[in-house]
Parts: structure tokens; C-alpha cells; sequence
């Protein structure tokens, strides 16, 4: 984390270099790779710090302030600045004043995002921990300069390593090179040790407070996308309390002949608590992106969709716009055929998942219903769950890296859209093998002894397998590639006399972790579709099957409060520090928690139905009446809380406003000078 103008900075970034096993001392002609990547890291202002590993070499860099400042101002970045709403001592419209006024002059809230500049630094607004930039920003700038590195000179520069020789060529990328050339293998983000050992005493190790989370500190140190999922789990875990009580209300007291209209009171409850939740939730979300100056209004796709347009764009030469005026025409009819061929692969790949779920993996899920009602012991049902759940895990996966090759033929807009289309094909994938078993023996057997069992060994099964493949793999693969590094240091030592290796470097530590990535497409998600798909898959189970089993509640949230930590643990002490996400909401999720919510509406009622007409007669009477009757107004409650309770506080819709408003004042104020300027010139000239 960068400090003020003359501190120390941190070391965020690390560099992993193939160490050299050729001496190139003798050889003269041309310049040692490692050295002239120290060089040029050294002269854009990077502090470098060489470890020598086991088996590679590693640059820690990190960037003063002023240096990240200039790099924000090269990339263009658009900041939160002081400008806005004046207080009553200065009652001047804020479009009138300078765009960049320092913070000390006047007090304002939290105004309009400009693009930042280091001279002008003091009217931009710091972050909660009093940084300048987030680390998403600041993860940009370092990118920005590692690869921005680039031959200015006329000719090709001669670079050696190991015996090898090439050619830097003039315009080229010198960290590119290096990775084209297999001599840097990797770049990754490092952990501080100051920030990592105060989240796990505040977050990890604190197990006292259930749901409550440092969700600001841990924006400051793993960027929006984890502290918005950690935000969520915490919310969804703390509203899990109200259905796991009246759950296990439902369990524990014998209502008699009132259960069976308990049973629709509390599926009604159940359905308002969700729709509710939602609601809410998007008003923390909106909230907390106000509280980390992110501009986001509810509706829209992202936060940072138009993050890296520049401002320049607006200043467009007259060339320029006579040259659109001619090529209008081509131009339209090139975008809409490649509008219309994005959307018929996208509906190309959507039939191939849906037809793929229907014809392979549906009729071995029924196969599977089927098997397990034939079988008598308990015993070797739980055993065939659990083979069944361990399975389906690879088989879904191969699924997902199929849907990964078929994402890349759409015309998607950019990352997140391509992202949310593999989080839609792949949770189509896992809702049939989670859901389609259960619903055989819900509705065709209509045995709801045997539905509660199949509902309690999935969430149990499911849960200790995913936790156990969570925590278990991270520490596998961590021990794997230390032995293999270990193992190739004492084939190339010659003479080695035993004993055991020992790592000095926490860099080189970390460089064997594995990265937080997801199972399938991790080019596209990072590890968190993993735990989203979890949550989402255990919503499904409690919501569909709530009147099954009202105390599945209970078990999702014990569940969810062992989750926080875990997760919390494994992100700070299995995995390295993963690469800064900018999605400012859960995206497609939500899309998918809406969806199971209306199917769940369906399910119950089905289960109601079911559990009224005992003898499978399936008579219109007034009790099955009255369930049907009930759904029409579980859908219409569903749609009607959507617009009854807004997405975003009023506060907070209102600075979005003023916000925009004052921007557009400030940018016709610009643009009208801009204009009158050029004509005042025009005339000068002219007289002359």
C-alpha cells in the first residue's frame, strides 16, 4: 500500500525470473536480461528488491505515491474529487469554481469524478484508510508500468540470458519479450504482511462476531468484487436467522391438525423474507459502492464500463468526424451484422447446453433417482450419494470448459458480459444434477420420508465435500510444488550431501500457492464462482424444498457462519493475493438467486399438493384450490416487493444526480469555452 510523498512503500507486485545456470560473463555482446528489466523497473520509479529462490529469482517492486499518481494520470483515471454540493460559507455554484480546487479552501461532500492529475492531487478524495488510490487503481498503475516498458530507441537492443540470444526490437514491450521468451514466468500480486496479520487477528481468527465483517478494510485490501461477496454472505447468513428459527419451530412443536395450514404460513414467510432480502440487499450494495466512491447506478451492467475511455475521446479532431460522416453507412451495417451474429452463437450455444442437459445428463440424474429409491439400506444410499456428488463434480466441470471454448465465438461486449453468459451455461449444468433427483422423488413417488432424507444427505454431503475440497487442495498443490522444486534443485546440484531445504523468502513461499481461481474458465472468474456457486445451489435446496424440510434453514446457517471464516482463512493464508476484480455487484448471481426464487414458488406448491392429496387423486378441491390461489399471490408478492421497496436509498440516488448534473455543467462550461476560445483565435487571426 503506498504511503505519503517520502515514506517507504510496500511491496505489492512480485516478478518470477528463470535463474540463471549459464555464466554469460565471458560473452560481451549484448546485455544481461535481468539486469536491464532491474534498470528499466528502477528508472520509471519502481523499487526493486531481488530475492534469490531455490529455483527462480524474484523482483519485489513497489511504487512510491507520486510515482502511482503520475501513472493514474497517464492511464487517465477517473477519481472521486472534493468538488461538489458547497457548504453555506461558499454558496458559489460548483461549476463556476476551478476543476481542481483543493480540498482546504472549501468543504465539500464527495463530488464529481474527474480525471486525475498529480499536480492537483489535494482535490482528490483519499480512501477510508487514507490512501489515495484503491488497490484496484493501483494494481492498474503497476500494470500500466511493468508492461509500458517499451524500446524508445531507433534500434533493436541485443538481450542474453543463459547462453540465448535476441533482439528487443524499437516499439516493443520489454516484460512481454521476457514472457515470449520463457524468462520471466510470472507476474502476481504480493500480500502485505502489516495488512494480511490484522485482517486475520480483525476477520479470520475473530470468531466472536458471527456475521459482523471489517467489509471496509477488506475493500481496502482485496478490491470491490471480494468485499461485495463477503458483504453479501454476511447479510444472507444474518437474514438466515428469522426462516432457521421458524424452522426449527416447525420441527420441534407438534401443531396437530393446524400443521397443514402452518406449513402454507410459513412458505408464504419464507418467499417474502427472500424477496425482501434482495431488495435490501441492493440498497447495501449501493450503499457501500457510495461509501467507496464508486460510480454505479442500479440497473446498469457495471461500474467500470467505460473506466479506460478517455476524456480525450471528447476532443475529437474535424477529420476525424467528416471521416464517420462518409463511412456512416458501412460503419451501421458493420455493426449490426456483428450484433446479430453475436446473438445467434450466443442462441447456438445456449441450445447446445440446454440439448447437452437433456439428452446426456438428465436421464443419467434419473438413473440415479431411480437406483436410489430401489435400494432398501441406508447405508449404501449414503454411500451412492456420496459416490454420486463426487462424480458429478468432474462431469460438471467438463461441461463448464465446453461452455469456456463456446464463450469464445460470442461477441461479447467485454469480460463481465462474457463472464456472467459462463455463470448462466454453467449453473444450468450444476441446477439439474443438484435439483432434478430430488424433484423424481418429490413428485412421482410423492414419498416425503425418503425426500427429506435425499434433502439432508445432499446438504451434508454436499457441504463437508466442498469444504474439504477447499481446504484440503490449496494445501495439496502447495505441497506438491515445493517437493517438485526441491526435487529439480537436487538433480541440477551435483554432490548434494542430504538435508532438508528450507525457504528464507516469503515470496517464494507465496509463488507456490496456488492462485485464486475458479475450477472452470479462471480466465474468465476467479475463485470466487466457486463460492458464489455454492451459495446459489444451497439457496435452491432450502428454498425448493422449504416445505419438505422447514430446518434446512438451521443447517445453512451453521453453515454460512463456519463459511465466513473459512473463507475468510483460505483467501488470507492458502491462496495468493488475487488479482483485483472491478464487478461493483454480484452480477449474473443475482439474476439466478431471482430465478430460483419463482421456482421455488412452483416446487412448494407442487410439495403442498402433493402432501393435501394423499390418495393421488389430484381433485380440484377447495384445499388444492387455495394452493393455487396462494401461488398467483406468492408471484404477485415477488414482483410487487421489487417496486414497492427501491433498489437504492434515496440519498444516495440523489448524489448520484448531482453528481452527473454537475458534470455536465462543468463539461458545457469547458466545451463553450473551448468553442468560444477558438472562434475569438479564428478572428485574431483573420485581422492580422
Amino acid at each position: 500500500m503506498e504511503t505519503l510523498k517520502g515514506k517507504q512503500a510496500a511491496f505489492e507486485i512480485g516478478v518470477v525470473i528463470h535463474k540463471r545456470v549459464v555464466d554469460d560473463i565471458g560473452d560481451s555482446y549484448g546485455y544481461d536480461c535481468d539486469e536491464v528489466l532491474v534498470y528499466e523497473f528502477q528508472k520509471v520509479g519502481l523499487i526493486v528488491d531481488r530475492v534469490a529462490g531455490l529455483h527462480d529469482e524474484f523482483l519485489k517492486l513497489a511504487a512510491p505515491v507520486e510515482v502511482l499518481g503520475q501513472a493514474a494520470a497517464e492511464l487517465h483515471l477517473k477519481k472521486r474529487t472534493h468538488i461538489g454540493e458547497t457548504t453555506h460559507d461558499n454558496p458559489t455554484p460548483p461549476f463556476y469554481l476551478p476543476i481542481f480546487l483543493p480540498s482546504s479552501s472549501c468543504s465539500f461532500v464527495a463530488g464529481v469524478d474527474l480525471q486525475f492529475e498529480w499536480d492537483e492531487s489535494e482535490a482528490f478524495i483519499k480512501q477510508s484508510d487514507g490512501s489515495l488510490f484503491s488497490w484496484c487503481e493501483r494494481f492498474r498503475c503497476y500494470n500500466h508500468m511493468i508492461y509500458g516498458i517499451v524500446n524508445n530507441g531507433e534500434s533493436a537492443v541485443v538481450l542474453k540470458f543463459n547462453g540465448r540470444k535476441f533482439n528487443w526490437e524499437p516499439g516493443e514491450s520489454l516484460m512481454w519479450k521476457l514472457e515470449t521468451e520463457a524468462i520471466v514466468k510470472e507476474v502476481f500480486p504480493l500480500h502485505d504482511e502489516t495488512k494480511r496479520k490484522q485482517l486475520l487477528k480483525r476477520w479470520a481468527l475473530n470468531l466472536w462476531d458471527l456475521t459482523n465483517q471489517p467489509i471496509d478494510e477488506i475493500y481496502a485490501y482485496y478490491g470491490t468484487k471480494i468485499a461485495t461477496y463477503f458483504a453479501f454472505l454476511g447479510m444472507y447468513t444474518k437474514w438466515l436467522l428469522f426462516p432457521a428459527v421458524f424452522g426449527l419451530i416447525l420441527q420441534l412443536v407438534d401443531f396437530g391438525s393446524l400443521q397443514l395450514f402452518v406449513l402454507p404460513f410459513f412458505f408464504i414467510c419464507i418467499i417474502s423474507w427472500a424477496v425482501l432480502f434482495f431488495q435490501f440487499w441492493k440498497r447495501k450494495n449501493s450503499t457501500l459502492l457510495a461509501r467507496w466512491q464508486i460510480s454505479y447506478s442500479a440497473g446498469s451492467e457495471s461500474a467500470y464500463k467505460y473506466m479506460d475511455t478517455e476524456w480525450s475521446s471528447f476532443h475529437s479532431s474535424a477529420a476525424s468526424a467528416k471521416k464517420w460522416g462518409e463511412n456512416k453507412g458501412k460503419e451501421n451495417e458493420k455493426f449490426q451484422r456483428e450484433e446479430w451474429f453475436g446473438r445467434m452463437m450466443r442462441f447456438r450455444n445456449d441450445a447446445i447446453i440446454i440439448l447437452s442437459i437433456i439428452c446426456l445428463q438428465l436421464p443419467f440424474e434419473l438413473a440415479y433417482a431411480h437406483l436410489y429409491e430401489s435400494i432398501g439400506s441406508d447405508v449404501v444410499k449414503f454411500g451412492l450419494t456420496a459416490g454420486y456428488l463426487f462424480a458429478i463434480q468432474y462431469f460438471t466441470q467438463i461441461g463448464g470448459k465446453v461452455s469456456v471454448k463456446l464463450i469464445k465465438d460470442e461477441k461479447n461486449k467485454c469480460s463481465e458480459y462474457r463472464a456472467n453468459s459462463l455463470v448462466y451455461k454453467v449453473f444450468g449444468l450444476y441446477f439439474m444434477q443438484s435439483y432434478i433427483g430430488i424433484l423424481y422423488h418429490a413428485v412421482l413417488h410423492r414419498n416425503f420420508m425418503t425426500l427429506r432424507q435425499v434433502i439432508i444427505q445432499r446438504l451434508i454431503i454436499s457441504e463437508v465435500l466442498e469444504n474439504l475440497m477447499e481446504n484440503s487442495l490449496p494445501y495439496v498443490k502447495y505441497s506438491y510444488r515445493k517437493y517438485r522444486a526441491i526435487r529439480h534443485k537436487r538433480k541440477r546440484e551435483k554432490g548434494y550431501a542430504g538435508g532438508k531445504h528450507i525457504f528464507n523468502s516469503r515470496i517464494e513461499k507465496e509463488y507456490f500457492k496456488p492462485v485464486y481461481a475458479a475450477s472452470i474458465g479462471d480466465e474468465l472468474e476467479d475463485g470466487l464462482f466457486d463460492d458464489f456457486l455454492e451459495l446459489a445451489l444451497q439457496f435452491g435446496m432450502i428454498m425448493m424444498f422449504a416445505c419438505a424440510f422447514p430446518p434446512a434453514f438451521a443447517f445453512a446457517a451453521l453453515n454460512n457462519i463456519t463459511e465466513i471464516r473459512a473463507d475468510a482463512l483460505k483467501i488470507l493464508v492458502m491462496f495468493r493475493r488475487p488479482v483485483p476484480r472491478v464487478d461493483a455487484t454480484i452480477g449474473a448471481w443475482l439474476n439466478i438467486f431471482q430465478f430460483l426464487i419463482v421456482v421455488s414458488i412452483c416446487t412448494n406448491c407442487a410439495l403442498l399438493v402433493c402432501l393435501y392429496d394423499r390418495e393421488g387423486k389430484w381433485n380440484i378441491s377447495p384445499g388444492l384450490a387455495a394452493i393455487l390461489i396462494m401461488e398467483h399471490v406468492l408471484l404477485l408478492i415477488k414482483f410487487g416487493f421489487s417496486r414497492i421497496v427501491p433498489e437504492e436509498p434515496d440519498w444516495v440516488k440523489a448524489n448520484r444526480m448531482k453528481n452527473a448534473t454537475h458534470a455536465q455543467n462543468m463539461c458545457s462550461k469547458q466545451l463553450l469555452r473551448n468553442i468560444s476560445g477558438g472562434r475569438g483565435m479564428l478572428v485574431k487571426a483573420n485581422c492580422n
